[in-house]
């Protein structure tokens, strides 16, 4: 699987598994644990995490999602930009 579909994937799945955890949060139903959501955008999820908390306006509180995301993702894509362009 290419990088590009792996990173799609990943971006798709963790921006739902933050908009599941908003609904159950909104409902009063089951919630997905932080360490988990964080984990999916430090797999690779760290634009859909973003997004996801722009859109459903969750988690937006939270130091270590409000800093720590964008970091994430700033991190993710320095290492993209390293593997396409240096490497």
């Amino acid at each position: 699987m290419s990088l590009r579909y792996y990173l799609a994937t990943v971006n798709i799945l963790v921006f739902l598994l933050y908009g599941w955890d908003k609904h159950q949060a909104a409902h009063g139903g089951w919630r997905i644990s932080e360490k988990t959501l964080l984990a999916g955008a430090l797999l690779g999820g760290g634009a859909g995490a973003l997004a996801a908390m722009r859109i459903f306006h969750h988690k937006t509180r939270k130091a270590a999602f409000r800093y720590g995301v964008p970091l994430i993702l700033a991190m993710e894509l320095a290492l993209y930009a390293y593997l396409k362009f240096v490497r």
